[in-house]
């Protein structure tokens, strides 16, 4: 173990948000839970936006359309600054509109419509070979139309599915965890091949008593064609492997093997899936030098929604092999610069100090989300209430998680702008933001008295959730009145760091 002696530019380094960072790409971790390995009978999908995706959203109500309406399909929805920026938008082509479509919850990947059916997201990004520019879709377009016209999960896979193919995939590999009240899917979908117009697509339904996570590989192995409850996939899948040299026709097929892009030593998980599917099934004895991961595992104890939420703010703290602070030492001690996000820039500095100081892990929790939600659907209350986006912004390891309704019709003010890319403290991002720098510039230090303050914030927010006969205005009232609690026990804790650290770092 080395003792450091860090300077106070490091710790300008450390402030930074993770935007130089090479790790960037493995954006995003999806958990989804069966209703039977719920402790309430929900079923969950989650969704940790990582990266510089947009941070407003919108409630985008029902609406009848007359015949012969069309969608436009667009190209930069993710990018926007506000609603209604058409900066960098791109209207790639158009289908036509349903007559009637749901209300819905419109983030950077719209989530959760009336109808309780949710959508979360990871993107594996495949064989460049496969990304097509031959079609219209992106897969946050194909997640909004999804929540637009369907009302359960199955629907909605196969809608995606069929547009994707109809009117050409033109994203990266990506993998959508597709749920409503009574189950949830896995949908993984490529592009065909350079120039060709469609989609490769497989997806597997999670078994009612298991948990799965996706993070940046497909998970999907064996199709079983013949299990319809539980497969559904496009026909030119083993077609398009066979094309592309992804399989040799050999042997059984299995879409990950074909499908992702290498990484380890033929691993088909990352750190963060054997780290969660470890913690809720350990006497699977399930180790990260294993090459193989299973699709689902069943939770030893029955899994809560703050269960989700705590797994997503994971950061392997004191996990020996694990830990990127435990080498960043001061006097014998972790030093108050050690936290579990260090920028490229850091981790450089630091190793050049001490080489090997600091071996990077792609936590649960990075530094570079945009926002993450853990939504809950329950089938045993009306769908206004039963739907439940617990939605945090920034650090899902640092920031409170806000309830927002299936039934709700208006959303915070601060929510309605980005702050990506512009400081404005009146902003959604900015008023966690903030504190949650601070308090990492100092984490050791922090760390004790901030997730004192989460749970806090957290604590109340759950036990004053509304009950079944809640009006939409309720439940608007409601997320309003634990949003405006949360900013300003956060403001506190930011004037709270601004004194402790006034005189320097």
């Amino acid at each position: 173990m080395k003792k450091l002696l860090i300077p106070l530019f490091l710790l300008i380094a450390a402030a930074a948000a993770a935007q130089d960072s090479e790790y960037d790409y493995l954006d995003c971790t999806s958990i989804a839970v069966g209703r039977l390995a719920s402790d309430d009978g929900s079923v969950m999908t989650s969704h940790t936006c990582d990266g510089r995706s947009r941070t407003w959203l919108t409630r985008e109500p029902a609406a009848s359309h007359p015949k012969g309406t069309m969608h436009p399909v667009y190209k930069g929805s993710r990018h926007t600054a506000f609603p209604g920026d058409t900066t960098g938008l791109r209207k790639l082509g158009e289908i036509p509109e349903a007559r009637k479509t749901y209300a819905y919850l419109n983030t950077a990947y719209p989530s959760l419509n009336e109808k309780q059916v949710a959508i979360g997201e990871t993107t594996f990004s495949g064989p460049d070979t496969l990304r097509s520019d031959n079609g219209i879709f992106l897969v946050e377009e194909l997640c909004r139309i999804a929540l637009q016209r369907c009302d359960n999960a199955r629907d909605a896979v196969k809608l995606m599915g069929a547009l994707s193919e109809e009117y050409g995939y033109v994203d990266s590999g990506e993998c959508l965890t597709v749920a409503d009240p009574k189950e949830v899917w896995f949908f993984e979908i490529l592009g065909p091949g350079k120039g060709e117009k469609g989609a490769v697509w497989a997806a597997q339904r999670v078994p009612d008593g298991e948990v799965a996570v996706s993070a940046n590989i497909p998970r999907i192995g064996r199709i079983d064609r013949s299990d319809k409850r539980n497969f559904l996939a496009s026909s030119n899948v083993e077609e398009v492997a066979l094309k592309y040299g992804l399989w040799d026709g050999q042997g059984e097929f299995y879409f990950y093997k074909a499908y992702h892009a290498a990484y380890g030593a033929g691993k088909n998980f990352r750190e963060r899936e054997w780290w969660i599917l470890d913690q809720l099934a350990p006497s699977l004895g399930l180790k990260f030098e294993d090459d193989e991961m299973p699709f689902s595992v069943k939770p030893e104890k029955p899994v809560s929604v703050r269960d989700v939420m705590q797994l997503l703010r994971s950061t392997y703290e004191d996990v020996p092999g694990f830990d990127m602070t435990e080498n960043i030492l001061l006097d014998g001690k972790k030093s108050p610069l050690a936290n579990p996000w260090p920028t490229t820039t850091y981790q450089k500095t630091i190793n050049s100090i001490a080489p090997g100081t600091i071996t990077f892990r792609r936590t649960v929790a990075v530094a570079w989300c945009a926002y993450s939600t853990v939504i809950q659907l329950r089938k045993w209350l009306p769908d206004a209430v039963g739907g439940i986006c617990w939605l945090a912004v920034d650090n899902p390891a640092q920031s409170p998680h806000i309830p927002i309704f299936a039934g709700g019709t208006t959303l915070p003010t601060p929510m309605s702008a980005c702050g990506q890319k512009r400081y404005d403290p009146s902003l959604f991002v900015w008023q966690f933001r903030k504190a949650n720098k601070l308090a990492t510039l100092s984490w050791q230090s922090t760390k004790e008295g901030f997730v004192k303050v989460l749970n806090e914030v957290e604590d109340s927010i759950f036990e004053g959730l509304p009950g079944a006969k809640a009006t939409p205005e309720q439940l608007d009232a409601y997320t309003l009145k634990c949003y405006d609690s949360a900013a300003a026990r956060w403001a506190e804790l930011e004037a709270r760091y601004w004194v402790e650290f006034g005189r320097g770092f």
